[in-house]
């Protein structure tokens, strides 16, 4: 009786044991088998990419796979967002992975079998629409992990929430979109999430690489708009007026020293860049006013209130020795992207059981934005950068996010599949 009772205690503390161990090698062999189909969507998107808010094909390419793995599926979340929810058969926590949908106003130069020719329009403007950030690739590598998780359904303790988020790369004019709709209509909510990870294929970190940082990450994008009224007057005799486009040629000097005498660049970076200048309408005629339009790019909240402050300081007091006046209008798109310190120290383990330590290694903080930002604001977070960069090629050498000759290369995305997977694994065990 004691050896059959020894037996069956053996029996269950072996089979608790097999329950409770990572499901790894099993995942191992799922993404291995899953590549050549996450490379085939991947392919599709980029050959077919949608502005933000206009992401319908990709949206009903998304919610078909969802519903064939058998998730629960909503749609039209912040116009084309795409919600999958996956329940384990055990509960758990509930955690939610994010991937961007959208494309730039950007004319493909790369010479590829799939290379873009799509055209839409952009703020009234005929374009070309090109995937110049990897958003396909998120898409791809996401759809991926649904995949190879759905069939492990059987052994997850917890939810899965599979984002497919639109307009990352921010809503057309006079709309709302992106990362702080889909909060706002509740995608954080039923089922509560409890931590969001994402992440972002980097054109200059080489395949196989993974690359983190903890705390600020990516920059809080804020927008400043500055118009200066000034005197209009005959360009002969500017004597007569108050020049705008002098006094604006002022204050974008003016708004550097911000940077360069007025910050402390060994804590953050800050950037203040103008990128559009509107003033007059012919060579002889002193405008009546001048507008300034650009971004402000902080890594650190205090710092960033600081900023805000002095670039209006600047603005407006050097208007007014000139005789002019200057109104500033500054308005947030994206906070700083802020990975939960204890999250980042945790989830570092299972980024190096999917690459191998050695090729994961921490970042320094980029001035490049990211929507994601919002979800850090309501729930401990934490984004990571996947290497898409040739091995043989030079980081310098490598085009950047946003340009034509943008360009990654297909074989690293089944360490995002892997990552993303085991990120999963890992937290439903502890």
């Amino acid at each position: 009786m004691k050896n059959l009772f020894t037996g069956a205690l053996l029996f269950l503390l072996s089979a608790d044991a097999t329950a409770q161990a990572p499901a790894k090698p099993r995942v191992d062999q799922l993404v291995d088998a899953i590549e050549p189909k996450v490379v085939a969507w991947r392919r599709d998107f980029h050959q077919n990419p949608e502005l933000s808010n206009r992401e319908f094909r990709t949206a009903e390419k998304v919610t078909a796979h969802l519903k064939a793995l058998g998730l629960e599926v909503r749609t039209g979340i912040a116009h084309t967002g795409v919600v999958g929810i996956l329940r384990g058969a055990n509960p758990g926590p509930v955690i939610g992975l994010r991937a961007d949908m959208d494309a730039l106003p950007v004319v493909e130069r790369v010479d590829l079998p799939f290379k873009s020719t799509a055209t839409s329009t952009y703020n009234g403007e005929e374009v070309g629409v090109m995937h110049a950030c990897g958003h396909d690739t998120h898409v791809a590598i996401m759809m991926g992990v649904a995949e190879v998780l759905a069939q492990m359904r059987a052994e997850l303790a917890g939810t899965v929430v599979f984002i497919f988020q639109p307009a990352e790369e921010g809503p057309p004019t006079g709309e709302e979109g992106g990362a702080e709709l889909m909060i706002k209509q509740g995608v954080l909510d039923n089922p509560k999430i409890e931590a969001m990870f994402g992440l972002h294929i980097n054109a200059h970190t080489p395949v196989g690489h993974i690359r983190y940082r903890s705390g600020g990450t990516m920059a809080s994008s804020d927008w400043f708009y500055i118009k200066v009224h000034g005197k209009q007057t005959h360009g002969a005799a500017p004597w007569h007026g108050v020049d705008p486009i002098v006094v604006s040629s002022q204050i974008i000097a003016g708004l550097q020293t911000i940077v360069s005498r007025q910050s402390n660049l060994t804590e953050q970076p800050v950037v203040i860049t103008v990128g559009k200048f509107d003033a007059g309408v012919r060579a002889n005629i002193v405008p009546e006013t001048a507008e300034l339009v650009g971004t402000i790019r902080t890594l650190d909240s205090t710092m960033r209130r600081q900023v805000h402050e002095r670039v209006i300081r600047t603005a407006e007091k050097i208007a007014e020795s000139a005789g002019a006046r200057a109104e500033v209008r500054i308005e947030n798109k994206t906070p700083i992207t802020f990975n939960d310190p204890k999250l980042t120290n945790w989830a570092l383990k299972s980024l190096q059981a999917a690459a191998g330590a050695d090729n994961v290694k921490e970042m320094k903080p980029m001035t490049g934005a990211e929507d994601f930002g919002f979800f850090g604001k309501k729930v401990p977070s934490f984004f990571f950068f996947l290497g898409g960069m040739p091995k043989d090629q030079k980081p310098d050498e490598a085009a950047a996010h946003h340009t034509p000759d943008f360009f990654i290369d297909e074989s690293g995305f089944s360490l995002g599949v892997r990552s993303f997977c085991y990120l999963v694994l890992d937290y439903f065990k502890n």
